[in-house]
Parts: C-alpha cells; structure tokens; sequence
C-alpha cells in the first residue's frame, strides 16, 4: 500500500510541467523532502499573517488568491488551475501581499519550503528558468487585470474575463464552474452589476445562460467588446 502511495506521489510530481525534464531518481528525492497534502473545498490554507516562506505547486483543483478591502470587500488576485505555483517566497520575488489562499475544489498541493528552492535551483538551472517563467506569466496577468479594473468599462472588463476563463478551460465555446458572485469578485464590483451586464450580453445574443455556466455564442463580438 504504501509502495502505491509513493508511486502516485511520484507520478503527481511527474506531470508537474517545472518538473518534467527530471528523472524518476530525482524525482523521487523530491519525493522525500516535498509535502504533498490535499485540501478540502472551501478550505483557506494561506492566510497574510502566516510565517516562513512556501510556494505552492497546485497538481489538482482550483485556487483563488483574494484581499480584503478596507470595507471588506473581497477582491480575487487570480484564480490558479493544476501546474500553477504561488506563495510567499523572496529568493524567486514571489510574495503573497495581504493575499488570502482558498481552495475552490478538492485541491491537491505540493508545498516546497525555501531550502528545497534553493536546491533546485543550485542542482537543476533548467526547472529554476521554468519557475521564473510560470512566477512571470502571472505576473503579467495580474498587471493586465490591475489596469482592466483601472481603466476600462464593466461590459468590456466581463467581455474579457469569459474569453479568460474559456480560453483556460480549453477554448470550447463554454465557461463552467462560476457564479455571478465569483464573477464580481474578480471584476470588484457588484454581483447586481454583473447579472444585469449578463442579461444585456444574453439579449444581444452574444451569450447564453445557464447554473454555474456560460456558452458564448459570438465570440468575435465578444472579443470586440473586450478590447473596448
């Protein structure tokens, strides 16, 4: 049993795109000085006053990062599919900044501490370029979504975060998973304004409706919109 264990731990490790060049030797020394935990749906694991510098790997599940604002209102940073790291670590100029962490499903999480950072990137340079690059591409996502809130409309800023979110969930023409909350949560504004913005998007035919999801009927339009 415990031979099974470690051989799934191993294989979550395996299809960890930073990790995909190492061998199953290497990977199983990752093995022994990783911890892998699951966290159950609507869990908070990271919170802004804890102590000592993590990352995160997410293998499985749904992630948000979220602030509160002074008022309390709740403002979500980024939501995070399986490959994507985060967490509060100054060696690789990550940090979590007030940021709250909460699992949207089940999630499955590789937690790495900053000593085994530092040897990953003494020993492999090639997985340390691959952290820069996924801790970058974030980055320049959460600056895009920061001047979105800036500087454009509501309906251009929805337009935009359907096309996101569909494109992440593998460019069907269909967005799942979603309240009309969680989208006011990522656009910070209010859930009314969002449902209205929905209603008029659905009856000018770009969009349908449906629980927990979206089908976008004219993304062209959709796309016109989002670039407004």
């Amino acid at each position: 049993m415990m031979d099974q264990i470690n051989g799934k731990k191993i294989n979550y490790l395996s299809n960890i795109q930073v990790f995909r060049d190492l061998s199953p030797n290497e990977l199983k020394e990752m093995d022994r000085q990783l911890t892998m935990s699951t966290c159950e749906s609507g869990k908070i694991f990271y919170m802004p006053n804890d102590s000592g510098e993590v990352l995160f790997l997410l293998k499985k599940g749904r992630v948000q990062l979220y602030r509160i604002a002074s008022n309390g209102k709740k403002l979500i940073v980024a939501t995070l599919g399986p490959g994507s790291i985060f967490g509060e670590m100054s060696l690789v100029g990550q940090g979590m900044h007030n940021t709250f962490a909460q699992a949207v499903n089940e999630c499955v999480l590789c937690v790495m501490s900053r000593s085994d950072v530092e040897r990953l990137m003494r020993e492999k340079p090639d997985v340390a370029f691959r952290f820069v690059q996924a801790l970058g591409s974030r980055l320049t996502e959460l600056e895009t979504r920061l001047e979105d809130i800036a500087f454009k409309s509501i309906p251009s800023r929805l337009a935009s975060l359907i096309i996101e979110l569909d494109n992440k969930q593998g460019g069907a023409g269909l967005v799942k998973g979603y309240t009309h909350q969680d989208f006011s949560e990522m656009l910070g504004t209010y859930r009314e304004t969002v449902t209205q913005t929905l209603n008029e998007f659905k009856g000018d035919g770009l969009i349908d409706t449906g629980r927990k999801q979206i089908r976008l009927l004219d993304c062209e339009r959709l796309q016109f919109l989002a670039t407004e």
